[in-house]
């Protein structure tokens, strides 16, 4: 299976930029006031792509042989995904008020950033590995 990898990782790369994309776009949207960002075919296009970047994240996992629970910046990074997720709720859905809505959608949006640098440094520290590595 190993043959498959380019593939596998060019596809979750790309649902990556797709899934945050999504989510720049959503919460810009919902800080504008604009209802469709929550319609049902939006939320279910979101739905679609966060699984398939789930899929290609479990395949890479299966493909590579990593446990992402011993392996450190996998594990920073799936304790980030949870942080994403939450802030990502909060930010579209949950929180009271634009306010809080607004400092929701930058605090998602860096989380996804720190994901990003995490995955590409390929260390815990991510973008900071220069600070403090």
């Amino acid at each position: 299976m190993i043959e498959y990898y380019p593939q596998i990782k060019a596809a979750h790369v790309g649902f990556v930029l797709a899934s945050g994309g999504l989510f720049a776009l959503r919460g810009v949207l919902v800080q504008l006031g604009q209802r469709w960002a929550m319609s049902a075919p939006v939320r279910y296009l979101s739905y679609t792509v966060d699984t398939a970047l789930l899929t290609s994240a479990l395949m890479l996992l299966a493909v590579l042989h990593l446990n992402p629970f011993t392996t450190p910046w996998l594990a920073v990074k799936l304790a980030m995904l949870l942080v994403y997720v939450v802030l990502g709720t909060l930010a579209l859905r949950r929180a009271r008020g634009r306010r809080a809505k607004f400092a929701f959608y930058l605090a998602a949006l860096a989380a996804f950033g720190f994901m990003y640098s995490v995955a590409r440094a390929h260390h815990p520290l991510g973008f900071m590995l220069g600070w403090f590595g």
